[in-house]
C-alpha cells in the first residue's frame, strides 16, 4: 500500500507470531531470523499453529527509507538506533547470540508469571539477541507508545495485546499514545469523510478499548509531543524507557537526555508490559557517539525544516554532532525556542532515521561531554545556504499537473506546542486585520494536544474567538493521518510549515512568511 494514499505503518510482525496461542517460552536467548531483504526483525512465515491474525502484522514504517513512490529504496536498512543485526556480527548460520538474564527474568521466561508474560519476555529477548543487546535494563519514566491507528494491518499486535490484557497485564505506568488518527469534530465532518474514516480505521474503538485495560491515558493527553510540560511524560536525564514514535524517541533522547532506541510499534508496549528494554544502540554510551559532525554555516536563522530533512538524509540513522545553531537558542532550550528543536529533530527523523542528535552547548549530552561525544573517524558535513536551497529545492511536489492551488493549510506535526499556538495564531489574526479581512481564504488546521489547546482556550479565549470565527479550526488528530488518509490524496492538496508532512503526504512544504501569505490569499507563491 502506498503510503501517501494511506498512512505510513510501522507494526511488529515479531510480537504477532511470538504471541500466538499456543505457542511454547523460548529458552534464553533463542534468536528469531532476520530478514534477507531488509535485515529487521523477524520473517513472518505460516507455521503451524500460527493463528491467521499474525498474517496481518506487517512490517513497514518510515525507517525503510520509502521514496516519494511509496517503495522502499534499494538498500536502505535503517533501523533508527545507529545498528543493524549485520553491523553487530549476526550471522543466521552461526549460533545465536544470547543476552544474560538475571533469575527473575529467566523465570519470566519460563512461564512461572503466566503465559501471556512468558510470550512478551520471548519477545523482547530475540528482539535483543538479534542486536547484539547484553542484557535487560530497568525502565523508569513512563512508556509512549506509536500503537495508536486501528488499521487492519495492526490487527496482529491488538489481538497479541489483548491477550495480555486478558490475563491482567499492565504497562509498568500509566503512558502517553501518539494522537488518534482522525478528529470527527473539527477536520472531518463530511459523511464522505467520515466513510473513509470508518472504512480506513475499523479497529480503531476495538484499540482504544485495549490501551484503556493496558493502562494508556486519556485521550486529552493524546499527542506525539508526549514530552510538553501540558501533556507531563518527560522522564528524567538517563531514564531507560522503550519509546517507538519517531520525533519523540528523536526528541527524548536529544533533548531530555533520556535513553531510548527507536521500537517498531508493538515492541514498545511489549516493553512497557515486562518494564524491561534490550540494552543495545541508543541506550549504550556508545551507541550514543557522533559519527557525524554537522557545521552550520548559514548567514542567518536556518529553515529548521529544511535544516533537519538536510542532516536526515546525510545521516540516514548515524547520530549528528551539530555545531553552529546554539546562538539562536539565548544559551539553551526554553518553551519559547523549543519548537526549532522540534521541527529540525522531526524532520532528522523522517527524511532519515537518526534517533538521537547532539548540539553543542545546548543539548545534555553535548553539555556533559563535548566534542568528545566524536567517534572515531567521524565525517564532517557542511551546511550553508546554498546547501539549505538545494535540499529545499529538492523537494518533490506531489499534486497532480492540473492542480495549481491549495485547499487547506496544515501548521504542526509534530504538535504545536503552547506558544507556536499563540505565535500563529496571533500572526493570523493580526495578518488578517492588517489585509482588512475577516477569514482565511482557505480552511487552515492548527494541530495540538487537547491540554495545549484548552490552554489557549484558557488564556487566550479573544484570541481563539477570533481565529474560530476567521476559519481556523483546532485539532488534537496526527496532521500526518488526517492529510494521508485513504482517497484524500486524489481531492486534499495542503501547504504546510512541517517538512515531516511534507515527507508523509502529498502537502507542499512552505517557509512562515509564504504560509502566511497562501493563508490570506489561497495562491501559491510564484
Amino acid at each position: 500500500m502506498n503510503r501517501r494514499e494511506f498512512i505510513k505503518r510501522s507494526t511488529l510482525a515479531a510480537a504477532a507470531v511470538t504471541l500466538a496461542p499456543g505457542k511454547k517460552p523460548a529458552q534464553a536467548g533463542e534468536a528469531g531470523t532476520a530478514s534477507k531483504k531488509s535485515g529487521m526483525h523477524h520473517v513472518l512465515s505460516k507455521k503451524p499453529g500460527t493463528p491467521d491474525y499474525a498474517l496481518y502484522a506487517e512490517r513497514q514504517s518510515d525507517m525503510l527509507g520509502l521514496g516519494p513512490d511509496g517503495k522502499p529504496v534499494p538498500g536502505y536498512k535503517a533501523t533508527g538506533v545507529g545498528v543493524t543485526p549485520a553491523k553487530t556480527g549476526f550471522d543466521p548460520s552461526q549460533p545465536p547470540h544470547r543476552m544474560k538474564l538475571t533469575k527473575e527474568e529467566q523465570d519470566i521466561l519460563d512461564g512461572k508469571k503466566g503465559k501471556a508474560l512468558a510470550k512478551v519476555m520471548r519477545t523482547v529477548v530475540d528482539h535483543g539477541n538479534l542486536f547484539g543487546a547484553t542484557k535487560l535494563v530497568d525502565l523508569g519514566g513512563a512508556p509512549h507508545t506509536s500503537a495508536f491507528t486501528g488499521t487492519p494491518a495492526l490487527k496482529g499486535i491488538i489481538e497479541a495485546l489483548t491477550e495480555c490484557a486478558n490475563e491482567g497485564l499492565k504497562a509498568y505506568a500509566p503512558y502517553t499514545i501518539n494522537p488518534r488518527p482522525f478528529d470527527l469534530y473539527n477536520v472531518q465532518t463530511e459523511p464522505d469523510e467520515q466513510i473513509m474514516i470508518f472504512e480506513g480505521y475499523p479497529l480503531q474503538a476495538e484499540l482504544d478499548h485495549l490501551h484503556v485495560r493496558l493502562g494508556g491515558r486519556n485521550l486529552d493527553t493524546r499527542s506525539c509531543m508526549c514530552y510538553l510540560p501540558e501533556v507531563g511524560n518527560a522522564p528524567k536525564k538517563g531514564t531507560f524507557v522503550a519509546w517507538a514514535e519517531s520525533s519523540a524517541v528523536n526528541a527524548g533522547n536529544s533533548i531530555l537526555g533520556i535513553r531510548t532506541n527507536r521500537n517498531s510499534c508493538g515492541m514498545d508496549l511489549m516493553c512497557a508490559l515486562l518494564g524491561k528494554a534490550p540494552y543495545f544502540g541508543l541506550l549504550t554510551d556508545e551507541g550514543r557517539m557522533a559519527k557525524w559532525l554537522i557545521e552550520v554555516k548559514t548567514k542567518g536563522e536556518p529553515d529548521w525544516g529544511v535544516l533537519g530533512g538536510a542532516i536526515g538524509e546525510k545521516c540516514v540513522e548515524d547520530v549528528p554532532y551539530i555545531v553552529g545553531i546554539d546562538k539562536y537558542f539565548d544559551g539553551k532550550i526554553t518553551p519559547e525556542n523549543l519548537h526549532k528543536m522540534k521541527a529540525m529533530g522531526a524532520a532528522t527523523a523522517s527524511s532519515g532515521a537518526v534517533g538521537l542528535y547532539h548540539v553543542e552547548n545546548l543539548t545534555p549530552d553535548a553539555l556533559d561531554h563535548g566534542r568528545d561525544l566524536l567517534a572515531k573517524g567521524y565525517q564532517t558535513y557542511v551546511i550553508d545556504d546554498a546547501e539549505i536551497e538545494r535540499v529545499r529545492s529538492g523537494f518533490p511536489n506531489l499534486w497532480p499537473k492540473d492542480v495549481n492551488k491549495p485547499n487547506r493549510a496544515y501548521i504542526g506535526r509534530p504538535h504545536n506546542t503552547y506558544q507556536e499556538m499563540v505565535i500563529w495564531g496571533t500572526r493570523i489574526r493580526d495578518e488578517l486585520k492588517k489585509r482588512g479581512l475577516k477569514k482565511v481564504a482557505l480552511p487552515t488546521h492548527m494541530f495540538s494536544a487537547t491540554v495545549v489547546r484548552n490552554r489557549l482556550f484558557y488564556e487566550h479565549p479573544v484570541l481563539t474567538r477570533d481565529l474560530h470565527k476567521a476559519g481556523v479550526t483546532f485539532s488534537n488528530t496526527c496532521t500526518v493521518c488526517f492529510s494521508g488518509l485513504k482517497g484524500y490524496s486524489k481531492t486534499e492538496f495542503g501547504v504546510t510549515n512541517s517538512n515531516k508532512t511534507r515527507k508523509y503526504s502529498n502537502s507542499i512544504y512552505l517557509t512562515d512568511d509564504k504560509m502566511i501569505d497562501v493563508i490570506m490569499t489561497g495562491e501559491m507563491p510564484a
